[in-house]
Parts: C-alpha cells; structure tokens; sequence
C-alpha cells in the first residue's frame, strides 16, 4: 500500500519546474485567496468546526511532509496528535499559562517523544515503518489509559482552560474570538511546513523518497535526514493536537486511538499528496461532512467518508487538490502551444 501511494506522489511531483514555480504570481494569488479563507471561514461555518478544520488541515500537513515528500507512510501520527493534546492541557490546567504556550509546549513534548519512535522506525521502510510508528503509537494509547491520575484515563482531561491574560474572558465566551486568537498558531504551522518543503532540506527529502541509494551515494545520511522530518512532522502534528484540545475543551484517548492516524491518512490522500494544499481541502471536505451527517442523526458516517474514499481514489488518482492544479496547469499548457502555432 505504502509503495503505491509513493508512486502516486512521484506523479505529483514531477521533475519539471511546477504551474506556481513557472508562474510566480499565482503562487502569490493563491496564498492571498488562502488566507482570505481562513479568516472568513467561522462567518460562514459554525467556529468550532472551523477550528477542527484548521487544526486537521495542519495535520494532515504534517503527514504528507512524511508520505509526500519523504515517501514515510506513519500509521502512528495520533500518537504525537495526541501527546500534544493531553501535555497541553495538563500546562494550561497545572501551571496556568496562556494556551499559545502551553501549545507550543505539547509540540515539543511530541517532538520528544517522535525522538526514539523515528530513531527505530527510519531503520526500516514500506509497510514495516507504518507498522513500527502504529506499535508505538498504541504504547502511548495503553499509557494514556492506564495512567489515570495523570490523563484521567477513560474520562480523559476536562475543563481545559483557555488562558490569554486580558482577552480571556473573551475569547472563553465566544469560540468566534478563540478562532482567531488560536488561528496564528496554525498559520505559523503552515509557513514552517511551506518553508521546509521549499528550502535545500526539502529539496534532499524528495531526492531520498525518489532514489534513497542515490542520495545516499551524493553523501547525505539518509537516516538522520528522515528522523529530522520526523521530528518536525511530529512537531507540526503537536501544533494541532494542542489547539485541537484547547478547542474543545478536552483531550480524550480518542486522539490516540489508532482510527485517528487512518483518518488523517484519509484526509491527506482526499486533498492529494504531495502538495501541502491538500491537507486544507480534504481536513475541510471530512470535518464538513462529518459535521453534516452527525447533525442529520446518521450513524454511519465511517460508511459516507470510506465511499467517497474509494471514489476519490479512482476516479482522482491526485486527489481532489493534486487533480484541480493538474488540469489547470494542462489548461494553461494548451492555450500556449495555441497561441505559439498561432
């Protein structure tokens, strides 16, 4: 499965100078209509749920840096969702800090842990990876539920505060305020994600997910480069989990349980790998529909996001995002050579 999905990111990656990367100024067009998205997204959408879909947006971020540009499936990223989730609620709860740094704090307690998980899982590749980070991230599971007096255990940490000094009571009145006092955060995410995937770093990562003997051969040490992708993978997932968790007030061992590292696979694969863009459009296309279908009363909403799953990836071998910048640039391709023979 894994191989296959690399070789769906080798297509959406090609060696030639990308549709942004020939014409710069769409790259500037579409970086100002994203932004524009995003602060107008809880005047349209209920804030909560925008929320959800920012931080899963960032989430799924950071799992295509992995399998997108590094060719690394993880079924275990819950495990650091999670991690993040549970130490930032623990700081805001404890000590009393304002949420920014308690969230900052979860990320670097993911960071930690993703440490000695990628320093055993890098050692291995395909299927093996996604199964060394699964059995991890089920370790961290079976300690978050048996360490109850710490996590809560089955009840989970509740009542997590939304500390920020003078804007608390606000932003602790109205989730339209925390929406865009926690927003920040996921932007500062998204940059990071955006200023690895374009620098000389990047650049190393899809030589080692294309050819690993090749790179390896030009002097590069392939391992340590893929526990530092890790690492920051892991780091941008904690960003996420803490604001997820500071969102709703809770950090639950659902965001451990192994369904929540497939969910997020899902979401990547929806939006396309290999792209970064993806992960917004898919997060937004999962969290919409589930929000949909859990309003309505039904009950199977695992069935609704599997079919359309299944569809997606038949019929839209990039995904939804992957498939809409290919045809355009293919539309663009086609009014040149037009107007060339012309």
């Amino acid at each position: 499965m894994s191989q296959q999905l690399v070789s769906k990111v080798d297509v959406e990656l090609p060696s030639e100078p990308s549709l942004t990367a020939r014409r710069p100024f769409l790259r500037w067009v579409g970086l100002a209509v994203g932004l524009l998205v995003v602060l107008a997204l809880p005047w349209y959408i209920y804030p909560p749920v925008a929320m959800d879909i920012a931080a899963w947006a960032l989430f799924a971020i950071s799992v295509d840096l992995l399998l997108g540009y590094t060719g690394l499936l993880s079924f275990g990223h819950a495990a650091f969702w999670g991690t993040s989730a549970y130490t930032t609620g623990l700081i805001a709860t404890h000590v009393g800090l304002p949420f920014p740094v308690a969230v900052l704090g979860g990320a670097i307690a993911a960071m930690l842990l993703a440490l000695p998980t990628g320093y055993l899982a890098v050692r291995r590749t395909g299927i093996y990876f996604a199964m060394v980070t699964l059995a991890f991230a089920q370790m961290v599971y079976f300690i978050a539920n048996q360490w109850r007096d710490v996590t809560g255990g089955e009840n989970g940490l509740q009542g997590i505060p939304k500390n920020l000094g003078g804007m608390t009571d606000l932003i602790n009145s109205d989730a339209f305020y925390f929406y865009y006092a926690a927003i920040p955060i996921i932007l500062l995410g998204v940059l990071l994600a955006w200023r690895i995937v374009n620098s000389p770093f990047g650049r190393v990562l899809v030589a080692i997910r294309d050819n690993p003997a090749r790179a390896r051969a030009l002097g590069y040490d392939v391992e340590r480069y893929k526990i530092m992708v890790f690492v920051l993978s892991a780091g941008l997932a904690g960003l996420a989990g803490g604001v997820f968790s500071v969102s709703h007030g809770f950090a639950s061992l659902q965001e451990l349980v192994w369904t929540t590292s497939g969910k997020v696979v899902l979401v990547t694969v929806l939006g396309g790998i290999g792209t970064l863009w993806g992960g917004p459009v898919g997060a937004a296309l999962v969290v919409l529909l589930e929000d949909r279908l859990a309003s309505s009363g039904f009950n199977g909403i695992g069935i609704i996001t599997g079919a359309i799953f299944v569809v997606i990836v038949l019929a839209f071998r990039h995904g939804i995002w992957g498939t809409a910048r290919n045809g355009l640039g293919a539309w663009l391709r086609s009014r040149r050579r037009t107007r060339e023979d012309v």
